[in-house]
């Protein structure tokens, strides 16, 4: 059976709080201490972001408006090795922003993109869509940001502006399809080249702001895997006495760690469930109150009907008719990671039917609420614990990341020495 229409609450629903509402009750939400944050050090034991330049930092090559030339990491097929290519970034148009590029966080999409588990690309590539950095130069009518601004970037560079989700705030649901950070056809016809690289000229509409507090190499995977989470919890009303699983492959991952903080700064009761006890302890550490071990002879009946919300982060095919039951009636598991598109998901006949339960999907979100949630996690002290990398260091961490190694987000910084 495919995926139904799930029980949601629309966002213009009595049930949604308001963001500002949302923001305000999270200052004064009880919530279990959360994680302060610990940045593991591969390779270098500097902390912190670059800081603010106070004066304008110099255009690369000397460049002032562009075009600007600038190098990345790049995959040349499904299955060679990144490596570096050299190539050029558009002149600033009028609400363009010139950004040089600090760290760019590590997805397992960069992944699935070039091994063409999506679909055919076109190569070289280079991908990335967890941006952190500094903007050097502005177009003649960009009004949001200075030069020296702290800004990030995420999935998307642009979209049609102009359909009912783009005027709603939802551009990652843009009806005429959204520009992607990579991989995608830009505005001028040519593929859009993200993250892995230094340099990235993009509208002001789509750059986002980086509060003070968020030190800028830990901004970039709030973009894709913060912001993946977030908008679902939100949208599903997680909130004060609610009970929410997180269900990963390894229970916890990039998008997992960040989900588990999440949802107990909104309140809720965070149950991990994960096939490796040996994440129990960051379980735990992260917020969690309970960790169930998913393994083959364990017998979940005790926890029939145990949750208001469950967010599976599992990217590849597995038993959805061993998770669905765990939810209370009228409750929904939304699924937000996508492995390979040619393994379907299927369930039951009578999974859902039977506690008018429904199964739903979602992906990131506009540029709106990717901002709000950029607050929510500066006033909650929420971060993702990340493990930096030199830019040639990318394709150990690919192999780290699909052997389920990363603890628990690989960042590239562009100033680290292999």
């Amino acid at each position: 059976m495919k995926n139904q229409n799930a029980n949601s609450a629309d966002e213009d629903s009595p049930r949604t709080w308001g963001r500002r509402q949302f923001l305000a009750a999270g200052a004064t939400m009880l919530a279990a201490p959360l994680l302060s944050g610990v940045t593991a050090q591969a390779q270098s034991r500097e902390t912190g972001a670059p800081a603010p330049a106070s004066s304008p930092s110099p255009s690369p090559l000397g460049s002032g408006n562009g075009p600007y030339p600038t190098q990345g990491m790049a995959g040349y097929s499904e299955t060679g090795p990144l490596q570096l290519l050299k190539f050029q970034r558009r002149a600033l148009g009028p609400k363009d922003v010139a950004i040089k590029i600090y760290y760019c966080g590590v997805c397992h999409s960069d992944i699935h993109t070039i091994h063409g588990d999506w679909g055919k690309i076109q190569y070289p590539q280079i991908v990335g869509h967890e941006l952190g950095g500094e903007v050097v130069a502005v177009g003649s009518s960009v009004s949001k940001f200075n030069v020296g601004s702290r800004v990030g970037v995420g999935t998307m560079v642009d979209s049609c502006r102009h359909c009912p989700e783009c005027l709603r705030g939802a551009e990652n649901y843009c009806e005429n399809g959204n520009t992607q950070t990579y991989a995608s056809k830009d505005r001028d016809g040519t593929i859009t080249q993200g993250g892995y690289s230094k340099f990235i000229v993009v509208d002001e509409d789509f750059v986002l702001k980086i509060p003070d507090s968020i030190d800028l190499s830990e901004a970039g995977p709030m973009l894709c895997a913060a912001i993946t989470c977030y908008s679902p919890l939100r949208h599903w009303s997680v909130a004060p006495g609610k009970k929410v699983a997180v269900l990963g492959l390894g229970g916890l991952g990039g998008l997992g760690h960040l989900a588990v903080q999440l949802a107990t700064a909104m309140g809720a009761q965070v149950t991990v469930i994960t096939t490796s006890p040996d994440k129990t302890k960051d379980a735990h550490r992260f917020g969690a109150k309970d960790v169930l071990i998913n393994q083959p002879r364990v017998d979940f009946s005790k926890y029939k009907r145990a949750f208001d919300f469950i967010l599976d982060t599992i990217p590849y095919e597995h038993d959805l008719d061993r998770f669905i039951p765990l939810l209370r009636r009228d409750a929904t598991l939304c699924r937000v990671e996508v492995g390979k598109l040619t393994a379907p998901n299927e369930y039951g006949q009578m999974t859902t039917v039977l506690n008018r339960t429904a199964l739903a999907g979602s992906n990131t979100r506009g540029i709106r609420e990717t901002q709000d949630m950029l607050e929510f996690c500066a006033l909650q002290k929420i971060k993702p614990q990340i493990t930096k990398i030199p830019m040639d260091g990318i394709n150990d961490a690919w192999s780290k990341v699909i052997a389920k190694q990363a603890r628990y987000r690989f960042v590239m910084d562009m100033g680290m020495r292999g």
